[in-house]
């Protein structure tokens, strides 16, 4: 079975085109390819499908091999994976791909022929209360609500001093924050039916913004393409950023920005292939060390 590896800002992938491959069991696949050490490695597991509606499906696996409804890191690969192995027409200047949380319109930036950055219109975002307050790990954290076709909690470290006092934080800088401390209690936390994506964010000025991201079901990664924008949705409900932002994350940078017309926010990134190979056997009948 041929595989490729693709990335967004460093959050990488395991792509399979099923338009040609046929996946029993995703969910195993997913937890056994993904594994670093015994896999090939990866923050989860992505299967390219036909769809009805669009020019393909999106059908997203965390890492521990639970299913997501979006990516946005992931579907700006699966675009230009679809454009760069010719599933849709040359002359295509964006496509449409089907997701568990819907359809998305992806705008396509060329390089000698091939996919090089990809512009997602991720539709509507609906915004909780600012500064909602919840209690973690003995803490009373000001966070705000997020869904943008999956659910996320924004923090912003002005408005929670309290870690740096417990501990949770040893500067005021976000690259001191312990999220694979905090990260788990959240992602768990009895607020949040079928568990969150947490972000916590740095405000940088009104159109900058540093961000480190605890997934559901894959932990800290480099990037989180709808955490960005969860957190750009997030800093303007709250006046803290502007329309256009550009949001920094351990693995590169997302610009975002909201469309007050349409209500709609994009999304604007790199796409990579890293590179492409062949499986052999089927992985999740060999059993490796527990």
């Amino acid at each position: 079975m041929k595989f490729t590896k693709m990335h967004g800002c460093g959050n990488d992938y395991i792509y399979i085109n099923c338009f040609e491959e046929t996946i029993r069991d995703p969910s195993k696949m997913a937890l056994r390819l993904s594994d670093r050490h015994y896999g090939i490695g990866g923050d989860g597991l992505i299967l390219i499908e036909p769809s009805k509606a669009a020019d393909a499906y999106m059908h997203m696996f965390n890492r521990d091999g639970s299913e997501g409804m979006m990516c946005g890191n992931g579907i700006r690969c699966t675009a230009k994976y679809i454009y760069d192995h010719g599933l849709v027409p040359a002359e295509r200047e964006n496509v449409l791909i089907e997701t568990g949380s819907g359809l998305k319109r992806i705008f396509l930036y060329k390089e000698s022929g091939k996919v090089s950055m990809a512009k997602v219109d991720m539709g509507a975002v609906v915004s909780g209360t600012a500064a909602e307050v919840i209690t973690v790990a003995g803490m009373e954290l000001k966070m705000t609500r997020e869904d943008v076709g999956n659910p996320h909690a924004v923090f912003f470290i002005e408005d929670n001093p309290c870690l740096r006092v417990n501990g949770y934080m040893t500067t005021d800088s976000i690259d001191s924050l312990g999220l694979f401390l905090i990260g788990p209690h959240i992602e768990n936390h009895e607020a949040f039916q079928g568990r969150v994506n947490a972000e916590f964010a740095e405000v940088i000025s009104r159109r900058e913004v540093r961000m480190r991201v605890w997934e559901r079901g894959s932990g800290e990664t480099m990037a989180c393409g709808t955490g960005a924008v969860a957190v750009a949705a997030a800093g303007y409900i709250s006046g803290k950023l502007d329309t256009e932002v550009k949001v920094h994350l351990n693995g590169g940078d997302l610009d975002i920005s909201y469309d007050p017309d349409s209500g709609h926010w994009f999304m604007t990134g790199t796409a990579e292939e890293v590179f492409e190979g062949t499986i052999t056997g089927e992985p999740h009948e060999t059993e490796r060390p527990e």
